[in-house]
């Protein structure tokens, strides 16, 4: 059971976002990077970076204080967290995902979030449901960090049953990354992917086909995933991280016009935030994923296992297998009968 919150607790709360003002602009400005290299002072920091000495020196202390880097009389340097994970050319490096999960769009979003709650969705003339958003293109370039462990549970998911099909025509919708559809392509050497996303993205999309060497078997698929025509029939359907941008009716919607793009006895998958039986307070990923999802669409929100258990019937698909991962998402599998 989880402790009762204290009143620092609540003023903790009310500054939370002077801790991601410091990560995002440590990233930004390269501080990580240049620590990386060997302790330094404050004076010298600013020297490499072009920067201020009064601004380095009073940055330097607030990470120190929020325990991003040490300091050792005049000299600063980074905690093992911050060598691991915000030196650029780290193997596990995810400095790149403060353009995404603390972004100046979501940042912008929020602001008003009253409005929005009053509104019951967002109140923005721009959002994550206008055509060609720009964010995704950065979504695209920076969240496959993120995306790796995840596509892996999916191809592990769908082994047994994939390595058996002789042709493996894959259709990556909503791709952003195309991680997802590239891993698969990765373990299959029959698979052929079709990746599917506005233009501006797909421009992003193709350089990870070639960076995980599977350029050859990418085919790309311009266009909205309610109105392009989809091709096909495909063997596995992917639907990745972008069910939680619309209401269950539309999603019912969305997956019933996938599910005659998909063989019998194929797959389709969804990735995605996904709510359970218990308290939000237990599991508070998916919840406080629907505020952001609040204010930045007309009626999005995290939907449970259930909810697509419903929306999977209605399509011809049979009750999903769950697969959880190490992130707070889950991997739904679906056979079509």
């Amino acid at each position: 059971m989880k402790t009762a919150l204290a009143r620092h607790d609540l003023m903790d709360m009310m500054q939370a976002y002077k801790k991601t003002s410091l990560l995002r602009t440590g990233v930004e400005l390269g501080v990580f990077d240049a620590l990386a290299a060997a302790p330094a002072t404050a004076g010298a920091l600013a020297a490499t970076l072009g920067i201020h000495p009064r601004g380095a020196r009073i940055l330097l202390d607030a990470l120190t204080a929020i325990r991003l880097v040490d300091r050792s009389g005049e000299h600063f340097s980074l905690t093992p967290a911050a060598a691991e994970h915000l030196v650029r050319d780290r193997p596990d490096y995810l400095g790149g995902m403060v353009k995404v999960m603390s972004s100046d769009w979501e940042w912008d979003a929020l602001r008003d979030l009253s409005a929005a709650v009053r509104a019951g969705g967002t109140v923005l003339d721009v959002h994550a449901e206008t055509p060609e958003y720009t964010y995704w293109e950065d979504f695209a370039a920076y969240a496959t960090k993120v995306a790796h462990p995840t596509a892996e549970v999916m191809a592990e998911a769908l082994a047994p049953w994939a390595k058996e099909q002789p042709e493996l025509k894959v259709l990556d919708v909503a791709c952003g990354h195309g991680v997802y559809g590239y891993t698969l392509a990765q373990h299959h050497p029959q698979a052929i992917v079709t990746s599917l996303d506005w233009p501006n993205v797909l421009a992003v999309t193709e350089k990870h086909a070639e960076r995980l060497g599977v350029r050859d078997r990418a085919r790309y698929l311009p266009g909205d995933m309610f109105t392009t025509e989809l091709g096909g029939p495909y063997d596995v359907v992917l639907l990745t991280n972008v069910t939680h941008h619309f209401s269950e009716e539309r999603v019912h919607e969305l997956v019933g016009r996938l599910g005659t793009a998909v063989k019998p006895g194929g797959r389709l998958v969804i990735v995605g935030f996904t709510s359970g039986e218990e308290s939000p307070a237990l599991d508070p990923a998916p919840y406080l994923f629907s505020v952001l999802m609040l204010v930045w669409t007309h009626e999005g929100e995290s939907h449970s296992v259930a909810a697509y258990n419903r929306v999977l019937s209605a399509a011809g698909f049979g009750a999903a297998t769950v697969h959880p991962t190490d992130l707070p998402f889950r991997v739904l599998v679906a056979e079509k009968e």
